[in-house]
């Protein structure tokens, strides 16, 4: 049987944690940051949590991790 290929794009995006759950990153940390409060700032450098809906498909593009 041949092996699955790993979805790169997916795998530098997504994490896997160690009960199954796939973590994300927050979009709005690149540019335009003096603009923006320090909370908004510190709450958006932290990891979210994948929504259910969409947990099924991304462990398809990860299948090794």
């Amino acid at each position: 049987m041949p092996k699955l290929k790993t979805n790169k794009g997916a795998a530098k995006r997504f994490k896997i944690t160690g009960t199954g759950k796939v973590l994300r990153r927050k979009a709005g940390m690149r540019h335009l940051l003096t603009s923006k409060a320090k909370k908004v700032k510190r709450v958006l450098g932290k990891a979210a949590l994948i929504s259910h809906t969409h947990e099924r498909s991304i462990k398809r593009l990860i299948p090794y991790s």
